[in-house]
């Protein structure tokens, strides 16, 4: 089981912060927006006099709920076509060991979310990296490239819509050709949309249970972490309209019980959160987006595409390796008595060598602490003792 990228230089992060160091987390999706107040008040008012086991497909309301939520987007569901999981992490792993058996083949676009590798492996499944690539900012590789890959022991394609950890936005477009192709080979297409509203510049979500002909074929993750900033409360959702898989799904749950209880009742409450909250919640982060991106670009050397979504970007930096670079400004570097903790993009491929001049930026922090973040790694990357210096493209398409 690899160490996450995210977190596994967490230790020197807190020595640094026992040395008296200021550490700006520019490292993991942990956003500061604050949880809305109508969840906190839901948790305070519960008044039941055993905290019991849920139902292991998770709380009836809830999920009556969460139908009516999905409505809202066109999106068509009986309740029982969703099951509550603890996380959206658990939703992928259970997702993924229903539909795939062990030795059988997952194509995922790279860079991806680090914890996949970790779900799969669990699975004793092994994933097929297809790389995208920052000059055209990610953007989704041809379909005749993921062609090349599929083999008989191919079961799934997995993306993240918009991604992390790039910010990547899949169009229509592109989901289609996804559909096409899934279709065309009998494949599932498992797809994590847990930043759906984390989308910018007028684009619009489609998701693709709204694209008709793979009601069989298509597995939803989806989270409160994010959209309600409530990363705590562990709880996420699997959705699809494929009863084999609810029904494969349903049985991993009930070997773990039930999700937790008070995270079940916070999400519930949270689907009565006012849409004005989403609005302010948008242009805040569009705000941090456009700072994020202006700062980098200042920097000589610093390649940092514009995200279409999410709060993530993969940049390039001119360092000799990420996994170094990261450690170094924790363990070594401070300006100001200040530094920055940021993701080495290395963890978030799986083919040997890619990622060691790029990192993960999560743009969670307020415009003024952000400010002082690029701040403080614009001298760090001055001071580097393995700075080089590396071509910059002409353009960065968002």
């Amino acid at each position: 089981m690899p160490a996450s990228p995210i977190r596994k230089l967490v230790p020197y992060a807190e020595r640094a912060k026992r040395e008296g160091k200021k550490v700006y987390h520019l490292n993991i999706g942990q956003p500061d927006i604050e949880t809305p107040k109508q969840v906190f008040d839901a948790i305070r008012s519960v008044n039941f006099p055993v905290l019991e086991y849920s139902h292991s497909a998770g709380i009836e309301s809830y999920r009556r709920k969460l139908a009516a939520y999905y409505k809202r987007y066109d999106i068509d569901l009986n309740f029982e076509n969703i099951l509550i999981t603890t996380g959206g992490s658990e939703a992928i792993t259970f997702g993924l060991m229903a539909a795939v058996d062990e030795g059988e083949e997952v194509i995922i676009p790279e860079p991806f979310y680090a914890n996949y590798n970790g779900f799969a492996i669990s699975g004793g499944i092994n994933i097929k990296p297809i790389t995208s690539r920052i000059e055209n900012g990610f953007a989704l590789p041809s379909i005749s490239e993921f062609e090349k890959l599929i083999t008989p022991k191919t079961k799934a394609i997995l993306i993240c819509n918009p991604n992390n950890p790039t910010g990547y936005f899949y169009s229509k477009e592109e989901l289609e050709q996804l559909r096409d192709v899934v279709l065309k080979h009998d494949l599932f297409l498992f797809v994590d949309e847990v930043y759906r509203d984390f989308v910018y510049d007028g684009k619009k979500h489609t998701s693709v249970l709204n694209l008709p002909g793979l009601e069989k074929n298509v597995v939803v993750i989806d989270s409160v972490s994010k959209r309600f900033s409530m990363c705590g409360a562990r709880i996420g959702c699997l959705i699809s309209r494929n009863k084999d898989i609810i029904d494969t799904v349903l049985k991993f749950a009930q070997a773990r019980l039930s999700p937790p209880t008070f995270g079940q009742i916070a999400g519930e409450a949270a689907l009565d959160v006012p849409h004005e909250y989403h609005e302010q919640v948008m242009n805040e982060y569009v705000s941090r987006r456009n700072l994020m991106c202006e700062r980098m670009n200042e920097i000589p050397g610093v390649v940092c595409p514009k995200p279409g979504g999410a709060f993530y970007t993969i940049a390039r930096l001119p360092i000799d390796d990420s996994d170094r670079f990261c450690q170094w400004l924790l363990e070594s570097f401070s300006f100001n008595n200040e530094t920055v903790m940021l993701a080495p993009a290395t963890g978030f491929y799986t083919t040997p060598g890619l990622g060691l001049d790029e990192v993960r930026i999560a743009y969670v922090l307020r415009n003024s602490e952000m400010e002082k973040a690029f701040a403080c790694l614009k001298v760090a990357l001055e001071q580097y003792p393995g700075r080089i210096e590396i071509a910059k493209p002409s353009a960065i398409n968002s």
